[in-house]
């Protein structure tokens, strides 16, 4: 289960779990395409916006964020906003 306007939770399982071989370019164009779009969103909400196991996702997905694209206390949401002109709002 997820919130309004976020990619379902059985969707993140299957895309994670289907070998990048198995799928087509589309198919991959399509996951960057939403998991940008759900990463967007749910910076954009407020964590009392978000169900319970949806703040644990978006967290832990912050803390891989960090980890994967360098140290920084900005989620990847955050910094894209911030990119676009859109921080703190």
């Amino acid at each position: 289960m997820s919130d309004t306007g976020r990619k379902d939770f059985s969707t993140k399982a299957q895309e994670k779990v289907t070998p990048e071989s198995q799928k087509s370019t589309m198919d991959k164009m399509k996951e960057t395409f939403t998991d940008a779009t759900d990463r967007l969103t749910g910076s954009a909400q407020g964590d009392q916006q978000k169900s319970y196991s949806q703040q644990a996702y978006d967290s832990a997905r912050g803390e891989t964020d960090n980890q994967t694209h360098g140290s920084s206390t900005e989620t990847m949401g955050q910094k894209a906003k911030n990119a676009m002109g859109l921080g703190d709002h």
